[in-house]
């Protein structure tokens, strides 16, 4: 009877809102994306602005088994490498973002457009939301139903088929969902996200990571439809479904094809699984790419020791000698220093005072 009892109580618990949950996948989102940027560029800007890790001393000369000067210089290049990297992604953003902002200010010249006056029910439904007019185009032969586009005063453009295929009702819960998308100034936020996601390309994770946030971006504005116009925007999204095709980045568009699910279900009061465009292997190839930042950045704040003094190599406390061998070769030589031998990646015997590493 206990048993029977526990597994009705779980049956009848509610579930977790759904709104809760979203927000939860929102700030893990966001909190994960800061995390990445911070990681990202801490190291140069540790390294150039404050040198926050000068405490490493020239004296500190093995880290274990490992020599801290032959790390050094394996590691110098991978360092000097990420400064290419991070000014190469830079460059990239600029053209990719310059592109993009191009690419669709063509697209939207060779739009056929209507004056707005021109659909008295378009204006009735507007007016109803309090939108302005002026900011409001038709457009004919579209093959998005609706989409938002514009940084400082963004603009809709709406389908010229849509007033006729869709009940006002559903019209108006279209609209309502673009200006919220207007109000939160959704094409400027993902244009500068995927701007950033560019610069910092070779961290695959962030590129997924504004993925998500662009899927929540359409979320919060169904969320933002009053809720007596939910069901028609659900209802609106199963007709026009079928036949749209996605348009340019950077507009914001009534469709992401998938989150079609996700968007019905939720308008319709239930609570459908969060689905994340990160993947392992992304988060893989982040954590590798960022630990190889910052052990090259952190090595080249180790300085070299100063090897112009003229002391022997055999005298106690010295660093053992590699005159003419490379890092690779003496990258493990603790062991011949507490033995007290030469370093056999030296001439045995070659005694000379060291005059560089």
């Amino acid at each position: 009877m206990t048993g029977e009892h526990t597994e009705s109580e779980r049956s009848s618990a509610p579930p977790v809102p759904i709104a809760h949950r979203e927000q939860r996948h929102r700030r893990t989102v966001l909190l994960s994306l800061a995390v990445l940027l911070v990681l990202s560029i801490s190291p140069v800007f540790g390294h150039h602005v404050v040198r926050a890790v000068d405490w490493l001393p020239a004296s500190l000369e093995h880290l274990g088994p490992l020599c801290m000067v032959a790390l050094h210089h394996l590691l110098a290049p991978v360092h000097e490498g990420f400064h290419y990297v991070l000014f190469g992604g830079l460059a990239y953003a600029v053209y990719d973002r310059g592109r993009a902002a191009w690419r669709m200010q063509r697209h939207l010249a060779a739009l056929d457009v209507t004056a707005v006056h021109s659909d008295a029910v378009l204006v009735r439904v507007i007016g109803r939301l309090g939108f302005p007019l002026s900011r409001v185009h038709i457009v004919g032969g579209l093959p998005n139903p609706a989409f938002t586009v514009g940084w400082l005063t963004p603009h809709i453009f709406v389908a010229h088929e849509l007033s006729q295929t869709l009940p006002e009702v559903e019209l108006e819960a279209v609209l309502a969902h673009e200006v919220a998308h207007v109000r939160r100034r959704d094409p400027l936020r993902l244009f500068l996200l995927r701007g950033l996601a560019n610069t910092l390309f070779w961290l695959p994770a962030i590129r997924r990571l504004v993925e998500d946030l662009a899927d929540e971006a359409e979320i919060a504005a169904d969320d933002a439809v009053a809720p007596s116009l939910r069901l028609a925007l659900a209802s609106a999204i199963l007709r026009v479904a079928r036949g749209h095709v996605n348009i340019e980045e950077p507009a914001i568009g009534f469709h992401r094809d998938h989150m079609i699910e996700r968007r019905i279900r939720r308008l319709a009061g239930e609570a459908p699984l969060v689905v994340s465009h990160v993947s392992r292997r992304s988060i893989t190839a982040a954590a590798i790419a960022l630990l190889a930042v910052w052990a090259s950045g952190v090595m080249v704040l180790h300085p070299l020791p100063d090897m112009s003094t003229g002391a022997d190599v055999r005298v106690a406390g010295a660093h053992c000698g590699h005159v003419t061998q490379s890092a690779w070769s003496h990258l493990f030589c603790e062991g011949a220093l507490r033995a007290e031998i030469h370093c056999s990646m030296s001439s045995a015997a070659d005694e000379r005072p060291i005059s560089g590493v």
